[in-house]
């Protein structure tokens, strides 16, 4: 089929986009730039101009393909309503597409927080909170199931990582460790942090997109939850820094989820869908160290 992927030369898009050609599909891509338009290119795919603010090139890009996968979000942490407020005029503007449509529609969530208890995709979205606008946008999609979308939800989540390029919130602790000189976690450490390799999390995209009933929800999980103290362990052992506790407020609106409990399952995805985490996994990313200059 042919697919239409935003966000397709992206941390995500860019392992999804190759993993969908490699299994038979086409990829239209959104792009912003010649640059991600020649990346989408020389992965097989082909480039549409614009981006999630455009609304015109995503009813665009929905008319010239079979399916959607909304992988586009502008994650930028310090600023993080204006791109939530982005995602759900998206979401409205696919949503309107699609209606009645019967075409397929792959959303990028988030794992919900149920603190002290590891959540499930049986757990709803979490809807309140610095990140609630996201667990309402994708709830949004799932709605669409009863309108005649074959709509699914693959949450994801908050480290998606790949050694040496991408790792998601430890990016943060990366950064901060090599600006500040210690590899910091907030209060004691006891929080669980989920996380998947983003090639497995392509995979299962992928498998979202082929296989998912109306309505479904996906966990990319490969990571239960390690603690947010041994990341940081791991992280000042690559960097050969000291170790210590942090206020929240160090690492500015992000620290408010920093403080939270995320542990996460992905028990009923891989028995419904019988996919299987093959990557590193976090820690074991963590500790091979590498990093690339983030601060």
């Amino acid at each position: 089929m042919r697919v239409f992927v935003t966000g397709a030369s992206g941390s995500i898009g860019s392992v999804v986009v190759p993993e969908l050609i490699a299994a038979g599909h086409e990829v239209l891509g959104l792009v912003r730039s010649d640059a991600a338009a020649a990346a989408v290119s020389a992965a097989g795919g082909m480039p549409l101009r614009g981006d999630l603010a455009d609304l015109d090139s995503l009813r665009a890009g929905v008319a010239q393909a079979d399916g959607v996968i909304n992988l586009a979000f502008g994650n930028d942490w310090s600023n993080l309503e204006p791109c939530i407020d982005e995602e759900a005029r998206a979401v409205e503007t696919f949503a309107a597409a699609l209606s009645g449509s019967g075409k397929l529609f792959v959303h990028a969530g988030l794992t919900p927080m149920v603190p002290g208890q590891v959540s499930t995709e049986e757990d709803p979205d979490t809807t309140n909170g610095p990140v609630g606008g996201r667990g309402r946008n994708s709830h949004a999609v799932l709605a669409l199931a009863a309108q005649g979308v074959r709509s699914s939800v693959v949450r994801l989540p908050r480290s998606v990582h790949q050694r040496g390029s991408q790792y998601g919130f430890c990016s943060v602790l990366i950064a901060a460790a090599q600006k500040t000189g210690v590899s910091a976690y907030v209060g004691d450490g006891t929080q669980r942090w989920p996380a998947v390799n983003r090639l497995d999390a392509a995979r299962l995209f992928r498998i979202a997109l082929e296989d998912a009933e109306p309505g479904t929800v996906l966990h990319a999980v490969a990571d239960t939850g390690d603690t947010m103290r041994s990341l940081a362990e791991a992280i000042g052992g690559a960097l050969a820094l000291p170790v210590e506790s942090a206020s929240a407020d160090d690492f500015g609106v992000i620290g408010r989820l920093f403080a939270l409990d995320m542990a996460s399952s992905s028990a009923l995805t891989r028995k419904r869908f019988g996919w299987e985490p093959a990557h590193p996994s976090l820690m074991a990313d963590l500790v091979a160290g590498g990093y690339p200059a983030l601060g």
